[in-house]
């Protein structure tokens, strides 16, 4: 079976991304399991068809040869013996004499082709197994027929956008699958004078409902600083929503990501598209460890995503990662929001990292 099925390597990268992004590779393994019993499969019902095309084709030639001596032989019977009933039956002892000297000269004169249709029907069978042989190519698994063996694609892209929006930044999550990007989306409902409210949807949680408050009296406080001629949020109703909303979500780590996408809508200016973030906040702005932070790493890779932002505390986990993981990104370890402000919206200036 290995020399029948050739498997890509990017059909292998699309089975994994597209199929099984659980830890471990059990599932990995029954699916691409499933795909060479499909194969076998195919096989096993070609080569069926080719046997029975095969039994037609040997059946009609014994058939013709068949009748072509039969009927010389029942004409030669039959005159034999009109013949026979002419001489009367003294002679019938000698008419059958003479009917089976001829039968043996015909044998004799038959026996001289018989080679000649051995060597028919073995060029006959070296025919038939170069067509059997041409029916069991190898099969080519590839990204443009996977869904053929395994279905429709369980995953699919998580990045939304080629550009992001003002109002959308690209936050990290963690997963009972591993790890996700998670997109936070704000945008104006109305403006009006004392009309500031924020309006939450997306299935948040508890936890990530009291975040989504801090961030927006965070915002309050560094707009008033950055711009204090803005009054965005004092006069403005604005909805928060994250996808996807059908899957609940709860946790603190999604408190910069809120507060980078308000402040993204307030300044209408829209953050980095290859930035991801993650990080608690407090009251005051301090970044806070977070969990799952391998996970994360990953999830950001899976998008594409080559600048991270993590807080200082999580330095230690990152740097305990295999190089393969980190390979290619640039992670930026902050304590306090001001240097996520920076790197988010002043693409110019680089903080430690």
């Amino acid at each position: 079976m290995s020399t029948q099925v050739e498997v890509t390597d990017s059909a292998l990268l699309a089975l994994i991304d597209n199929y099984c992004r659980e830890a471990g590779v059990r599932n990995l393994q029954k699916h691409i399991e499933k795909v060479y019993r499909k194969i076998a499969l195919q096989l096993v019902r070609q080569g069926e068809l080719n046997e029975s095309a095969t039994a037609v084709q040997d059946v009609k030639p014994v058939e013709e040869k068949a009748e072509s001596i039969h009927e010389p032989s029942k004409e030669t019977v039959g005159s034999e013996t009109n013949v026979g009933a002419e001489l009367g039956e003294g002679s019938r002892d000698k008419l059958a004499s003479e009917i089976s000297a001829k039968a043996e000269i015909v044998q004799t004169t038959l026996q001289p082709d018989q080679p000649t249709d051995s060597k028919d029907s073995t060029k006959t069978e070296k025919i038939q197994e170069n067509e059997a042989a041409k029916v069991f190519d190898k099969v080519l698994v590839d990204t443009s027929n996977l869904s053929d063996f395994v279905g429709k694609p369980v995953f699919h892209a998580e990045c939304f956008y080629d550009q992001t929006p003002a109002g959308v930044v690209m936050g990290l999550a963690w997963t009972a699958m591993g790890g996700s990007t998670l997109y936070i989306e704000t945008t104006l409902v109305e403006q009006g004078e004392g009309k500031g409210a924020l309006h939450l949807t997306g299935q948040l949680g508890d936890v990530m409902k009291e975040s989504a408050q801090i961030a927006h009296t965070v915002c309050r406080a560094i707009l008033l600083e950055k711009a204090p001629d803005n009054p965005f949020f004092a006069n403005s109703k604005v909805h928060l929503h994250v996808p996807a909303g059908a899957t609940p979500k709860d946790g603190p780590s999604a408190g910069c990501t809120m507060i980078t996408s308000l402040l993204s809508l307030a300044t209408k200016k829209p953050v980095r598209k290859d930035l991801a973030m993650t990080g608690e906040v407090t009251l005051t702005g301090k970044i806070l460890p977070i969990g799952g932070l391998k996970e994360k790493t990953i999830a950001a890779r899976r998008s594409d995503v080559k600048t991270i932002i993590f807080p200082s505390a999580n330095r230690r986990d990152f740097d305990e990662l295999s190089p393969n993981v980190k390979e290619g990104l640039d992670v930026h370890f902050v304590d306090d929001y001001s240097q996520i402000f920076d790197l988010a919206f002043n693409h110019g200036e680089k903080t430690e990292t």
